[in-house]
């Protein structure tokens, strides 16, 4: 029946507005026993859940206006009655009637890191970080190696290989300059503290690869200078430009955030395996000796 989205898109707009109060109380609100960022895994997971299906009712009250008009057009002039054979279902109370992410158990709870979903507002996501950039990060450093190709090659630079390390930090083992090791590592730590679930999930896609970026020559990748490491959950690659990932990333992005790495989720092609130290936290290092 054509009223029941209907019906279902008004609950919906009438629930956007609590949304928006109460997540980001429950985000802000008092923990006892926890400070700073610190919450437990499965609150974690219901503020991130609430999230993407805020940015999905927004996207579906826009789709939608014209036919909810329409319908309310039609039933303020008659009810709706079932098909032959049919009863109508009355709208579901609590969570709604598109109850997508139901929690039966822990085990659900925990396999939801894994979980596809819409990246909300990703297009901000890095607000207050910039890029360095392959053009900033050539005229600080040089290029990482004389000549590129498509294959990964040895670092030649000698500034940026004499701070090469290959090291474990913490749930993987990375080949990078010596201070995003560093950073990456207590980025990870946080994450070991404040949500163990997600952190026993973390997996890598790799980290150093002294290439120019495809389709260009010359040109390097922020992977080329070791300041960037591509993540997922469980070993599952992203899917690259679909604006969608895994849900333990969008976590993860919180933590890289306060560290100062950019995510590549808000870049026009999104890539949210991609996490890059920021141009900020690289001048800190430049400017302290680090680099």
């Amino acid at each position: 029946m054509r009223l029941l989205p209907a019906i279902i898109l008004s609950v919906a707009i009438l629930l956007v507005p609590v949304i928006w109060i109460f997540v980001p109380r429950l985000i802000s609100g008092d923990e006892s026993g926890f400070a700073g960022t610190a919450i437990d895994s499965g609150a974690r997971i219901e503020i991130e859940m609430l999230s993407q299906q805020v940015e999905d009712l927004q996207i579906r009250i826009d789709e939608m206006t014209q036919e909810l008009s329409q319908v309310a057009a039609t039933a303020a002039r008659a009810p709706v009655a079932p098909l032959p054979g049919q009863t109508l279902a009355p709208p579901s109370s609590g969570a709604g009637a598109a109850d997508v992410f139901r929690q039966n158990g822990t085990n659900e709870i925990i396999d939801a890191y894994a979980q596809v979903v819409l990246i909300a507002d990703r297009r901000n996501v890095n607000e207050g970080l910039t890029i360095a950039g392959p053009s900033y990060l050539t005229r600080v450093f040089g290029p990482p190696r004389e000549v590129m190709s498509d294959d990964c090659e040895e670092m030649t630079n000698p500034r940026l290989a004499s701070k090469l390390v290959l090291e474990e930090v913490g749930p993987i083992r990375v080949r990078m300059l010596k201070p995003a090791a560093d950073s990456l590592r207590r980025v990870f730590e946080e994450v070991r503290l404040t949500d163990p679930d997600l952190y026993a999930r973390i997996d890598t896609a790799g980290s150093l690869c002294v290439r120019q970026i495809r389709g260009t020559r010359g040109r390097a990748s922020t992977h080329a200078f070791g300041l960037a490491v591509d993540l997922n959950i469980d070993g599952v690659l992203d899917t690259l430009g679909d604006g969608r990932t895994q849900l333990g990333l969008t976590i993860l992005a919180d933590f890289f955030k306060s560290e100062g790495w950019v995510w590549g989720a808000s870049w026009g092609r999104e890539d949210s395996m991609h996490f890059e130290v920021s141009r900020q936290k690289l001048d800190e290092w430049i400017n302290s000796g680090a680099l």
